[in-house]
């Protein structure tokens, strides 16, 4: 637990400390330094130690010498060297010369002290010859965790020995050291010098806040509520120790509400942090509680507030190391924990009488009217009328989570004999948090008035709080919408709305008819209530059914529609998602340059203005439209924004997953991939659930082997029901079902590809994307191929090559090239093997597609290799007809080829079948024969065709095409 975030850290330190002499890990307290260099000492002890390789006297005594100093100790002359010698027995230091023995006896308190006054210079060189020692038969690890404590007499001692054995060149190990010493943030060690030359310096990095909330989980065995956990994380600011220390105060508290929010600090972290604090004089105490409790304190915000002379006192709180004004009048706490420690160790009236200072003091009203309420914290109309008036301004002015703390506020001041009031508060407060992205906050208001309103109105606005804040995950959510178009009857405003989350749940749910019924019913109602927005958004979410369903036009005129509506191109937010969406209906058309234009200006405009989910898809967008354009290193970066944006949501994961097929490796695709389905199907979202399983099934399909096949087939049936279910035809799927049909072929499953196929067909559409009609040629050429007809196979391959040729989609060529050149080699037409081969490599290369340019590099060398063997090594096979061949070689019967493979039994016998042709046999027995002797006659062809000096082998040109796993593509050189 305590090692939470630490993982890259442990093995870097780790790494270094096996080749280093020493190594230093620095950094403010509580940052978990202590752990880190007792978890290296686990990891480095074992291989340390090997007692029967070691003399007798060690034995006894451990590889490990070690001391932790504390504040007192650093007065006390040689303590950290008694800690760090205890382990050493007397008979070890009877070995030194007379005077050295005395000197450092004494200074181990084992002895009295010489009489001569060269006690120090003979410590040293004590401790030297008995370091030296131990080295000697094995090796030896200092440990000193807590640099910074230790006396000063022991640190002279060992800066002395590290200078010395920096010389040492003697037969043992020598010499390893771990250190940790406590520095402020930015800051250097002080000590550096009690550490071996060479030693590394590793600074402790505070923990992301993502790591924070793990380490608090993991610890109270519960989660916070959101609110508390992210007060905990400002405060802690990265801070291990401070974040366990507040998550456990916060497990039985309230919500804060403070200015700013701050968790309780509890009394044992107050002792620490403030001990020397509670001893400044009362006028300084005081400027630092008004201090803490604003939200930006300035030495002018501190005067206008009463406080005589803050800068006097703010200067006897920095030599404490509490705050400090800086050269702008800007009062900055040392660290957040600090401040929040000062505004919970005052009393109550104090708090309070901070605040109302304070009130009287601030120019901005949303800030008045917090410490307003903090000033006052009881029930009264007029405070909340005051604080609920603020939170207006606040999302007026763009802050939704202030409107939000403001508005709960304003609930807590209303009094109990106001209940419409409140109901009405509470809602806005739930509308505040829902624009906020405070889901957990937004449900628990909106569903207290859904709870005990009496307001049929309210329980609408409530319902669309709900609504809004379940995001993708709308399966569960038919009830709802019902019960609300119950309440909304008669008010056409609120209908639309409803209407609008129904389309948008059927959307997601795959229930394209009543999708596009409730859109269409949604904009009517929406146009009657005057509710441009409602309207606008029900016409954007008709296109995309239509879309979807195959209908580009229609859902071109509806988007045409709704962007009038919103005031075209430049009317905000709502006028973006809609040129997004016709970015992506013109990437589906084969627009590709369009597309990205479109997008790459919808970006430039929404700058830093946009919210999180509209950037997140924009950049989806833009990581489909590069993955298609053939720019795959661009794709891996955009991707890596997504991830930055909303690293767990499907849609990130999705367009992370789709970038690695394109520039990353096979391996990290289909990791990605099967994280995004699972977030799509925790979310109910089959509109993403669908991309995510797609994208599945290619990163299975880039290995090009029957296991990764076997596995693509499972993902991308999937796909082809969710499909079926919702009715689509889109381009998008169309490609899947090539995918599939590829899939299938691969593994000879060439019936089921057949009927793939032939469903495909029937659902293109006059006009169909002409990538749409490569792709699907690309997968009847592959399936002629595995019936053995590779000649008509090419010719289906060589039409898909030229028509991509004619389109912007270089990875689809590349692609196409890749299947058109493995079935030339196994017809043994090497020329134009090697051509499509060598065109794939290259555009690979020069686009930035690693996995594909892997695959075409395996295609080569397996040409190379069957060319090196001429005609000795039999007949071509391919992957599946190859893997069978080595089953049934092995003595499996069909079934049980058949359930390795994931195939029929039908599809066994009938590859099998086409070995026998090509092998010239009539049975197993002479299968398994036949297969080796292609194998040694295809070794002796190797070695006869290799240079006289260097004998080699190679693959048999047989080809048990099983391609070896994907190379990483970092490997390979992939420059134009």
């Amino acid at each position: 637990m305590l090692l939470t975030g630490r993982r890259a850290l442990l093995d870097a330190a780790r790494a270094q400390a096996a080749t280093r002499p020493g190594v230093l890990l620095h950094g403010p307290a509580g940052i978990g330094k202590s752990a880190l260099v007792d978890a290296l000492v686990d990891a480095l002890l074992d291989p340390l130690v090997d007692v029967d390789a070691r003399p007798d006297v060690l034995a006894t005594t451990p590889a490990v010498l070690r001391c932790a100093p504390a504040a007192p100790d650093a007065g006390l002359p040689f303590a950290g060297l008694v800690d760090l010698f205890a382990p050493v027995p007397d008979r070890r230091l009877d070995a030194l010369p007379p005077e050295p023995r005395a000197a450092l006896r004494a200074a181990l308190l084992r002895g009295r002290e010489p009489a001569d006054g060269r006690g120090l210079l003979a410590v040293r060189l004590a401790v030297l010859d008995v370091l030296r020692a131990l080295a000697a038969t094995g090796p030896l690890l200092l440990v000193v965790d807590g640099l910074q404590w230790l006396d000063e007499p022991t640190a002279e001692v060992l800066a002395f020995a590290m200078r010395h054995l920096r010389a040492d060149r003697g037969p043992g190990p020598g010499i390893r050291m771990l250190a940790t010493e406590r520095v402020a943030d930015g800051g250097q060690p002080g000590r550096l010098r009690c550490c071996p030359a060479g030693t590394v310096e590793l600074p402790v990095p505070p923990l992301t806040d993502g790591e924070t909330a793990r380490l608090v989980r993991a610890d109270l065995d519960a989660e916070l509520p959101p609110a508390l956990l992210r007060a905990v994380q400002q405060t802690a600011a990265g801070n291990p120790y401070y974040a366990l220390e507040l998550g456990r105060a916060a497990r039985h508290a309230r919500t804060p509400a403070g200015f700013p929010a701050a968790p309780p600090v509890p009394p044992r972290l107050r002792d620490l942090l403030l001990a020397e604090a509670r001893s400044l004089p009362e006028p300084v105490l005081r400027t630092l509680l008004v201090a803490s409790a604003a939200a930006r304190p300035t030495l002018t915000l501190l005067r206008a507030a009463g406080l005589p002379d803050p800068a006097a006192d703010l200067a006897r709180a920095e030599r404490l190391g509490i705050a400090t004004a800086d050269a702008d009048g800007v009062v900055r706490f040392h660290h957040p924990v600090l401040r929040a420690a000062v505004h919970a160790d005052a009393p109550e009236h104090g708090r309070r009488q901070a605040h109302a200072l304070l009130a009287r003091a601030v120019t901005a009203s949303v800030e008045r009217a917090r410490h307003l309420a903090l000033a006052h914290p009881y029930e009264d109309e007029a405070t909340a009328r005051t604080l609920i008036a603020a939170a207006g301004s606040a999302r007026r002015d763009g802050a939704p989570g202030a409107a939000h703390d403001l508005a709960a506020l304003a609930v807590r001041r209303t009094p109990a004999g106001l209940p419409a009031e409140r109901a009405e508060r509470l809602l806005a407060a739930a509308e505040y948090a829902c624009d906020a992205g405070l889901t957990q906050e937004a449900a628990e208001a909106a569903g207290a008035v859904l709870a005990r309103s009496d307001s049929a109105a309210r329980r609408v606005r409530a319902r669309l709080v709900l609504l809004r804040g379940a995001g993708q995950a709308l399966e569960g959510a038919g009830d709802l919408i019902e019960e609300g178009l119950k309440d909304a009857a008669g008010d056409p405003g609120a209908e639309a709305a409803l209407h609008h989350w129904a389309a948008v749940r059927g959307l997601l749910c795959g229930e394209l008819a009543q999708a596009a019924r409730h859109a269409r019913r949604a904009a009517r109602q929406a146009a009657a209530a005057g509710d441009t927005d409602t309207a606008v958004g029900a016409l954007a979410t008709l296109a995309r059914v239509r879309s979807l369903g195959g209908r580009p036009d229609a859902a071109d005129a509806a988007l045409g529609e709704a962007l009038a509506l919103a005031g075209g191109a430049d009317g905000g937010p709502e006028s973006r998602r809609l040129v997004r969406m016709r970015a992506i209906l013109a990437l589906d058309s084969d627009r590709v340059t369009e597309a990205r234009d479109q997008v790459v200006r919808l970006l430039a405009a929404i700058g830093g203005s946009a919210g999180a989910e509209e950037l997140l898809a924009t950049r989806v967008a833009l990581t489909r439209i590069q993955v298609r354009a053939g720019h795959c290193r661009e794709a891996l970066h955009t991707a890596a924004h997504c991830a930055r944006v909303m690293a767990e949501a499907a849609p990130a994961l999705y367009a992370a997953a789709l970038a690695a097929t394109a520039g990353g490796t096979a391996e990290e695709a289909r990791r990605l991939a099967a994280r995004a389905v699972r977030a799509s199907e925790a979310d109910g979202d089959r509109l993403f659930l669908l991309r995510a399983l797609a994208v599945l099934g290619q990163a299975e399909l880039l290995g090009g082997d029957p296991h990764g096949a076997a596995a693509a087939v499972e993902a991308l049936q999937r796909v082809r029901e969710l499909g079926e279910a919702m009715s689509a035809a889109d381009p998008p799927l169309l490609h899947w079902y090539a995918d599939l049909a590829e899939a299938l072929a691969v593994l000879g499953e060439t019936d089921a590809a057949e009927e793939v196929l032939h469903d495909a067909r029937a659902r293109v559409t006059e006009g169909a994307p002409g990538s749409v009609l490569a792709a699907l040629e690309r997968a009847e050429g592959l399936r002629e191929a595995a019936l053995g007809r590779a000649k008509e196979g090419a010719v289906r391959l060589h039409a898909a090559v030229d028509l991509l040729r004619r389109l912007p989609l270089p990875v689809e060529l590349v692609r196409t090239l890749i299947a058109l050149g493995a079935v030339e080699r196994r017809a043994r037409r090497r020329n134009a093997a090697r051509a499509a081969l060598a065109e794939a490599l290259e555009t690979a290369g020069r686009i930035g597609a690693a996995p594909l340019a892997v695959r075409a590099g395996d295609e080569l060398a397996r040409l190379d290799a069957g060319e090196r063997g001429g005609e000795a090594g039999g007949p071509e096979l391919t992957p599946t007809e190859a893997r069978i061949a080595e089953l049934v070689g092995g003595g499996a019967t069909n079934r049980e080829v058949a359930a390795e493979l994931f195939i029929s039994v039908k599809t066994v016998e009938g590859a099998l079948s086409r070995v026998y042709r090509k092998f010239g046999v009539r049975s197993r027995t002479a299968l398994a024969h036949a297969m080796a002797v292609a194998v040694l006659a295809s070794g002796a062809a190797a070695v006869d065709t290799a240079d006289d000096d260097q004998p080699r082998t190679v693959a048999t040109s047989m080809t048990i095409s099983q391609p070896q796993r994907p190379r990483d593509p970092r490997t390979l050189d992939t420059r134009p």
